[in-house]
């Protein structure tokens, strides 16, 4: 009789599904928002897949969290960025009513 080691034995088969990578968000941020935490993301966003399977599910599961942390710091500097030159720009067209 054959004994078969369970799949989680095995160091470069990895079973199951690969962590989020994060890849299509890190490109539109890198676009609309902030464009070096994006294209950090994007960095990290790549190596999930090839990490995962090589066999390094820890690796994977790393470049999946760094690539959401850039992901979402990217939207929330592009928020404060776009509120802040909001805020500007209302201040001077106001200064510029009140001044006639």
């Amino acid at each position: 009789m054959e004994i078969i080691e369970p799949q989680a034995d095995r160091p470069n088969q990895s079973p199951g599904v690969p962590p989020k990578s994060w890849l299509i968000e890190s490109v539109l941020v890198t676009v609309f928002c902030c464009q070096i935490l994006g294209i950090i993301g994007i960095v990290y966003a790549a190596s999930v897949e090839g990490l995962y399977y090589k066999g390094d599910v820890a690796g994977a599961e790393r470049a999946s969290h760094t690539a959401k942390q850039m992901v979402i710091w990217s939207v929330v500097l592009g928020v404060l960025i776009m509120a802040a030159i909001m805020l500007i720009y209302g201040a001077a067209f106001f200064a510029a009513i009140m001044s006639r």
